[in-house]
């Protein structure tokens, strides 16, 4: 057990050591601060940090974990009546985190699979994925506005967000983590405001105010990954 414990520490740099306890930390605080409330918030939470400190890694675990996360995430979106971020991690990213499992461990760096090969997209690529993400865009706020989706407009660009986030990470490309960022940057203001009605989404809020720093570091390490692999 704790030459499995020790092995894993050393898979992980120093920093992504600091940068995964003091997510936890800090996310841990706010939801002790506010009373112990928003249980499964702070589950998914937890979850959602690991994932991404292993898709930081271009590690599959970290797309496993996504699909977790997306499940619990879209369940306390409906509770909210978020019904375009239920629809979106139930209906999209869910499933493309499923097929991006297959993918990254069909595209192994070299002979394990604990690292995908990473790739960069070109300009027709990002070409398609932009065009093909205004109609999705489009028609989700068509279904959002018929379901009486709160904070609509919000919701609907953490459809386009999300979209981009895992059709880059489908591909394998670095962009994913940006996209995500953008995403979480989406998200923070949603999460404002459902706490400010209810202070028990206060650790959702926190959950993506970390999230953001950890796709940026994400974005960061898949350019040293692309650099290393290629060299």
């Amino acid at each position: 057990m704790l030459a499995k414990l020790k092995s894993l520490l050393n898979y992980f740099t120093a920093f992504e050591i600091i940068l995964l306890l003091s997510s936890l930390l800090v996310m841990t605080a706010s939801y002790v601060i506010f009373g112990g409330s928003g249980t499964v918030s702070f589950i998914a939470s937890l979850i959602g940090a690991f994932s991404l400190i292993f898709c930081a890694k271009g590690n599959p675990v970290g797309q496993a974990l996504i699909i977790v996360f997306s499940i619990i995430y879209a369940y306390i979106s409906y509770s909210q009546r978020y019904y375009g971020e239920m629809i979106t991690y139930a209906g999209m990213t869910a499933p493309m985190a499923a097929a991006s499992l297959y993918v990254w461990l069909k595209n192994p760096y070299g002979s394990s699979r604990s690292q995908v090969r990473v790739r960069s997209a070109g300009g027709k690529e990002l070409a398609v994925i932009i065009l093909l993400t205004v109609p999705v865009t489009v028609l989700f706020y068509f279904i959002l506005r018929y379901f009486g989706t709160a904070n609509i407009m919000p919701s609907t660009l953490s459809v386009a967000t999300s979209f981009l986030a895992v059709a880059f990470t489908l591909r394998r490309c670095a962009l994913y983590a940006l996209a995500y960022a953008m995403n979480d940057l989406v998200l923070i203001i949603l999460w404002l405001l459902a706490s400010l009605e209810d202070s028990s989404y206060v650790p959702m809020l926190t959950c993506f105010a970390v999230f953001l720093v950890n796709d940026i570091y994400g974005f960061i390490n898949w350019n040293r990954l692309m650099k290393q692999q290629n060299s």
